[in-house]
């Protein structure tokens, strides 16, 4: 399933979050958005699951236009929100946060079950501590549990909003292969991340986003070659000869 933005305009108030932007997520890639701080990428991806209505554009899924869905209708079309900061439920076991995430799918518990030894598969660490309080894990533990939630309702879209946030870089490296490892099974995944120079290694496609605009837009390699956005957003400085 493939994902775009056209002419997107998001604003709070007077305050204008998003200005007019395109955006193309092919389906099975990794695409990801960098830029700095209020930039606009949460106000993106939550326009892309409903949580946001647009002002003017349109999102698009497959050939559908999606702008005024529900959260809840996205979720039934496929697209699934890893938000900022986990969310897990803390004082659930891990279990229970997982059929939590199957949801829509309640009442068909084969379906659930199935679902979960997928998870389990996809996490084994996580059928170690089936039974243990979320709360309980530790930082990168929570982060696999919050991606292995959101796949439980069976996403073709995955959006992630700072799945880095607070961990090691070597557990980036580890959730980035992850995501990488779900593009390679068909899922479509749009990434929002701090660590603008693991996440353009990992990407497909890239966008920065600054003021609410895109600043450049390519290829993950691109974005990584690009002087400007090396220097500005990557913190390299390259070396001039003489």
């Amino acid at each position: 399933m493939s994902l775009r933005c056209r002419g997107l305009r998001v604003s709070y108030g007077s305050v204008v979050a998003l200005h007019d932007i395109d955006v193309d997520v092919p389906e099975g890639k990794l695409t990801t958005v960098i830029g700095p701080n209020g930039a606009g990428k949460t106000t993106l991806l939550r326009t892309v699951c409903g949580l946001v209505h647009p002002a003017a554009g349109e999102v698009v899924l497959d050939d559908m236009d999606v702008s005024r869905d529900t959260p809840e209708r996205m979720l039934v079309r496929g697209v699934a929100l890893v938000p900022e900061g986990r969310h897990v439920f803390p004082h659930l076991s891990v279990a229970d946060n997982l059929r939590l995430g199957a949801f829509p799918q309640r009442r068909r518990h084969e379906v659930v079950d199935q679902r979960m030894d997928e998870a389990f598969a996809r996490f084994p660490v996580l059928r170690r501590y089936a039974d243990r309080a979320a709360g309980t894990l530790s930082g990168g533990e929570q982060q696999m549990l919050a991606i292995a939630r959101a796949m439980m309702s069976a996403p073709r879209v995955l959006c992630l909003d700072e799945p880095s946030l607070g961990l090691a870089p070597k557990l980036v490296r580890s959730v980035l292969d992850m995501l990488r490892a779900l593009c390679d099974e068909g899922t479509t995944v749009l990434l929002v991340e701090q660590f603008a120079y693991l996440a353009l290694q990992a990407a497909d496609y890239a966008y920065l986003l600054s003021s609410g605009a895109i600043a450049r837009s390519g290829t993950g390699a691109d974005l990584l070659a690009d002087e400007e956005v090396r220097s500005s957003y990557l913190g390299i400085r390259e070396r001039r000869a003489g």
